[in-house]
C-alpha cells in the first residue's frame, strides 16, 4: 500500500472507531504514517542522546503548523545512540548506546521505550537481538568477551565467554543461528544452547565439554557453549581469510560467510558457503556436522572487489567492499583494482560485486566483474539497503581516505553511492558532506533518509537528487536512521 493509501485508510478506519492502518498496525500516538526515526547524539547540553521522529511523508521534524514542534520516543534515556537495529514487522526497535553500552528497546506502536536490556558486560561494538528478544548476542571487543543474553524465559540470564579479539556476530533472520568473528583471525565460532542433561554431563570443566568448545558457561553447570567451526573428518578449524561477517540465504539454508581478504590483513577476499543446520543454537535442533575443509574451499568464490558486507536480493547478492587501487591511474580515470597485494601504503577504492545464488540442485556462485562506486574505510562494514525504483544504496565512511579522493576522479567523491540493479547504472552523490553512518528506505515514496556527517539528508530514488532537508535537520550529531513503518524487517542496515 502507498503511503497516500495508507493515509486515507487510516482515516477512514478512525472514523470506524479504529486506529490501525496497514498491515493491522496500530495508529502511533504521533498519527504519523510514514516515520524515519533518527539517532541523536548530545541533541543538547544536558542529554546525550535522543530519538527523533520524522515524517517522511511531508519530510517534517514537527506537526501541522508547528505544532507539536518535535515528534520523539517517549522514555528514551540512552548515551550516545549509535545504531539502530529496525524491527518493523514487530513493531520494533533496537537502539545501542555507545555511551553507556545499553539496547534500548523501542516499542513503534506506543512510541515509547519498552526499557533497556540488562546483563552485557562492558561496552559492545557489535550487537543484535533476535526478532523476537528472546536472545541478545553481543562482542565486546575491549575485554575479548562474547555475551549471549537468554531472555527465552521469566528470567534473562547472561553468559559471558572468553574469546580473545571477538569483534563481530551475525544473526540469521529467523534468529536460530549466530556466527562470531574474531579480528585478525581465520576461524569462525558459534554457540549451542545445552539441554539439562548436557549441563550435568559437561558440568567437570574443560575435560568434560564437547568435542570443538572452546569455552562453556558458567563452567559449574552451563548452559551454553561456544564452538569453534571445526572439519569434522579431521577435528581441525576450518579455515576462511579473515572472515568478517555472514549474510543469510532467502530460505534460510545458507550462510554466506564474507571473507574480508586483504582489506583486513589476509589474502584473497571471498565468499564461502556454510549450511545453517549445524549451527542452529537451539537444544536438539542442531545436525552438528559442518562441512569438510575441502567442501568449503570447493564452496568458495573469489570476489577480487572486496567483501566486507553484501545484500540478498532473490537470486542476487550485492557484495561491497574496497580492493587495491591501481597507482598508475590518472585524475581521467576511475580507479580500478590493482590485483596487488596490500601493503602498509596501499589505497583502497570501492567496489560492487554482483553474484548470482544457486538454483535447483546447483551448490556454485557465480561472481560478475567488480563494479567501482564510493570508497570507504578498509576492512569496515559499510550499510547498504535496497529502495525504491530498482535502487541499491551503499553508505560508507572515510571515504576521504580512498583512491577518489587522493586521485580526484572525474565523478568526484562522496560517502554515498545509489546502484541500479536494472541498468547497473552507478550514481555517485556528491560532494562529500561526511561520513555515511546511517540510510533509510522510504520505500512507495521514492526516496531515501541518510546520517551524513551528523545531520539528515534526503535524496530521491528516481535520479539521486537531493531533496529538501531544511525541516529535518536535527540539533546534536544524527549517526543513524530508520523507516520504522517499512513493509517489512529487510528495510534494515543494521543487520
Amino acid at each position: 500500500m502507498s503511503a497516500a493509501a495508507a493515509l486515507v485508510a487510516a482515516a477512514a478506519l478512525s472514523g470506524c472507531g479504529t486506529t490501525t492502518y496497514f498491515a493491522g498496525r496500530t495508529l502511533p500516538p504521533s498519527g504519523l504514517t510514514n516515520r524515519v526515526l533518527v539517532a541523536i547524539q548530545n541533541p543538547n547540553s544536558v542529554t546525550r542522546g535522543g530519538l527523533q521522529i520524522m515524517d517522511a511523508y511531508y519530510d517534517r521534524r514537527s506537526g501541522y503548523n508547528g505544532l507539536p514542534p518535535l515528534f520523539t520516543i517517549s522514555g528514551y534515556g540512552g548515551s550516545l545512540p549509535l545504531s539502530i537495529q529496525n524491527m518493523p514487522n514487530e513493531q520494533t526497535g533496537a537502539v545501542y548506546g555507545s555511551g553507556d553500552g545499553g539496547l534500548a528497546i523501542i516499542n513503534y506502536a506506543s512510541e515509547k521505550t519498552n526499557g533497556s536490556v540488562t546483563g552485557l558486560s562492558g561496552r559492545p561494538n557489535n550487537i543484535f537481538t533476535t526478532r523476537d528478544r528472546s536472545y541478545i548476542f553481543a562482542t565486546v571487543q575491549s575485554s575479548s568477551i562474547f555475551t549471549v543474553v537468554d531472555q527465552s524465559s521469566s528470567n534473562s540470564v547472561p553468559y559471558n565467554f572468553s574469546l580473545p579479539g571477538v569483534y563481530r556476530v551475525s544473526v540469521n533472520p529467523g534468529g536460530t543461528a549466530a556466527l562470531v568473528f574474531v579480528q585478525d583471525s581465520n576461524s569462525i565460532y558459534y554457540p549451542i544452547k545445552l539441554t539439562p542433561a548436557q549441563q550435568i554431563a559437561y558440568s567437570g570443566g574443560a575435560s568434560t565439554w564437547p568435542k570443538g568448545a572452546t569455552d562453556c558457561e558458567p563452567q559449574t553447570l552451563p548452559g551454553w557453549c561456544l564452538f569453534q567451526a571445526q572439519d569434522p573428518s579431521t577435528g581441525q578449524a576450518l579455515t576462511f581469510d579473515r572472515p568478517i561477517k555472514a549474510v543469510f540465504s532467502a530460505d534460510g539454508g545458507t550462510a554466506y560467510v564474507l571473507n574480508c581478504g586483504p582489506e583486513c590483513g589476509g589474502t584473497a577476499a571471498s565468499i564461502s558457503q556454510l549450511p545453517i543446520a549445524p549451527l542452529v543454537f537451539l537444544p536438539n535442533q542442531t545436525s552438528g556436522q559442518l562441512p569438510s575443509q575441502s567442501t568449503v574451499t570447493a564452496g568458495t568464490i573469489a570476489i577480487p572487489g572486496g567483501a566486507t558486507n553484501a545484500l540478498v536480493n532473490g537470486s542476487k547478492m550485492y557484495v561491497a567492499g574496497q580492493c587495491v587501487a591501481a597507482s598508475t591511474l590518472s585524475a581521467s580515470q576511475l580507479p580500478q583494482c590493482s590485483g596487488s597485494a596490500a601493503t602498509a601504503t596501499s589505497i583502497f577504492t570501492g567496489m560492487l560485486t554482483e553474484v548470482t545464488l544457486p538454483t535447483g540442485s546447483s551448490t556454485k556462485l557465480t561472481a560478475g566483474l567488480p563494479i567501482s562506486i564510493s570508497d570507504g574505510a578498509a576492512g569496515a562494514t559499510n550499510r547498504m539497503i535496497l529502495a525504491d525504483d530498482n535502487t541499491l544504496w551503499i553508505a560508507m565512511t572515510k571515504c576521504t581516505n580512498g583512491a577518489r579522493a587522493l586521485l580526484s576522479a572525474p565523478s568526484g567523491y562522496g560517502c554515498l553511492t545509489m546502484f541500479n540493479t536494472s541498468t547497473n547504472a552507478v550514481t555517485m552523490l556528491e560532494p562529500y558532506i561526511g561520513d555515511a553512518t546511517g540510510v533509510a528506505a522510504v520505500t512507495g515514496l521514492h526516496k531515501i533518509y541518510t546520517a551524513e556527517g551528523g545531520q539528515v539528508y534526503i535524496f530521491s530514488t528516481l535520479d539521486g537528487t537531493s531533496i529538501d532537508n531544511q525541516f529535518v535537520m536535527v540539533t546534536g550529531t544524527a549517526t543513524d536512521v530508520a523507516y520504522m513503518d517499512a513493509d517489512t524487517d529487510s528495510n534494515n542496515t543494521a543487520y
